[in-house]
């Protein structure tokens, strides 16, 4: 029997319903910016940053989570020895910023929140050093002050052996012209950047798999991949800061961006217009992804509907402007290409990749 995300107890119609009656609240509150001088855009409620709007210039703020990905970390360095907290570290402040970078904002500043269950998770020292050092590395790599933080001792709540990593960013977007508003138009194209792996999604679904495996997070990848499990899991996310930082330095304009995460490859259907999103060029599948799907077993439908498939992040541009915008990401460091292009068809709006077999329509992503 096929594994699904659903297995490994997340639903996401649970989860989405539930962040949708948050935002209904959440829009009865906008009114109290008048007080600071701020105002509510009308389209941020439903976007990976929540805006606010000034005369000269938007505030963004991201709150996010790790997620499970630290319990994969727990288990190699138990088994092995082998410490991954820098790379945990960098995960949690990428999830965070590459949310943020979505409109247009830079990160300006970046706040840990680190939950135990029993302060004596502190006490390994080569262990707390090195998500203190990653973090701060993550930070710099965004252009971002890490600006503080907090650390409660949740007794009771949060199993003593374990931590809950999440945190949260303000940025700024000025001039305002610089803002990532969503004007995607019929024959845009879809420029992909590459993923280090899974990142930081699916991982509830990738420790369901480590169970069932006899040599868990030790069983080697094969497929022309040397790394182990576990290894490959916890490689660390790519932070996608300085593509957006450099396509405004170019004068370049991103008509949308989405940051692949939760919901897999049906992220890039994230902007509330209908429009249907095809993927011509989406790569062979990396090793790691080809083993979770024999591992699991997980359906070629379920895997992109889950994980990101190798793409950490998706540009929708003007087509005149694709050559220039892969340079701008190919100079700061990223793999990117031209994978696809927007097509209007009336009402309809659904993510397709001929190549593969796969359509996934709107109903199948329900974030607002």
């Amino acid at each position: 029997m096929s594994l699904s995300y659903e297995s490994s107890g997340v639903r996401y119609d649970q989860l989405d319903a539930f962040k949708r009656a948050c935002q209904r609240a959440a829009r009865t509150t906008a009114g109290e910016l008048a007080a600071h001088d701020y105002a509510e855009p009308v389209t941020t409620r439903g976007e990976s940053a929540y805006l606010i709007e000034a005369t000269d210039h938007y505030l963004a703020h991201v709150e996010e989570g790790l997620g499970t990905k630290n319990l994969v970390a727990d288990a190699v360095y138990a088994a092995t020895g082998k410490n991954f907290y820098r790379a945990i570290a960098i995960d949690t402040v990428a999830t965070i910023v590459n949310d943020l970078v979505t409109c247009g904002a830079l990160p300006i500043s970046v706040a840990m929140h680190a939950a135990v269950g029993d302060s004596g998770w502190f006490s390994d020292e080569k262990r707390m050093q090195a998500l203190v050092d990653g973090w701060a590395e993550a930070c710099t790599t965004s252009g971002a002050v890490w600006g503080g933080g907090e650390t409660p001792t949740l007794k009771g709540l949060v199993d003593p052996a374990t931590i809950v990593l999440a945190g949260s960013a303000l940025g700024k977007i000025s001039p305002k012209p610089l803002r990532i508003t969503g004007d995607v138009r019929d024959g845009d194209a879809i420029i992909f950047l590459a993923s280090s792996g899974v990142q930081t999604n699916g991982l509830s679904l990738c420790r369901l798999i480590a169970s069932q495996l006899p040599q868990s997070y030790q069983t080697p990848i094969g497929l022309g991949d040397a790394r182990t499990y576990g290894e490959a899991l916890l490689a660390p996310s790519v932070i996608y800061v300085a593509f957006v930082r450099e396509c405004q330095r170019r004068g370049l304009k991103l008509n949308y961006a989405a940051h692949v995460t939760g919901h897999g490859w049906r992220k890039l259907m994230r902007l509330e217009e209908p429009f249907v999103y095809e993927i011509t060029a989406p790569r062979e599948t990396t090793a790691l992804f080809k083993f979770l799907m024999q591992a699991g077993p997980i359906t070629l439908r379920e895997a992109y509907a889950t994980f990101n498939m190798g793409i950490g992040f998706a540009a929708y541009v003007d087509p005149e402007s694709t050559d220039a915008i892969l340079a701008a990401a190919q100079t700061t460091g990223y793999d990117a290409w031209l994978a696809g292009h927007v097509k209007k068809e009336g009402t309809r709006k659904a993510v397709v990749i001929p190549s593969l077999g796969l359509a996934y329509e709107g109903d199948t992503l329900q974030v607002r």
